[in-house]
């Protein structure tokens, strides 16, 4: 699954900021390639409104 950060981390709470680090999202724009399982989409769905997922 490639994850592309599309909103703003600003404001955001500390486990979000988190989650997105444990993802290898920084700032916006960056793309990371994920494993599609479980531990991801858990992560995905904290992070739903600031991300954009695109099945590689």
């Amino acid at each position: 699954m490639k994850i592309k950060l599309v909103k703003s981390l600003a404001g955001k709470t500390e486990k979000q900021i988190a989650v997105a680090a444990s993802l290898g999202l920084h700032r916006i724009g960056d793309v990371t390639e994920q494993p599609d399982n479980n531990a991801t989409k858990g992560k995905i769905a904290k992070l739903s409104h600031l991300i954009e997922v695109t099945e590689a």
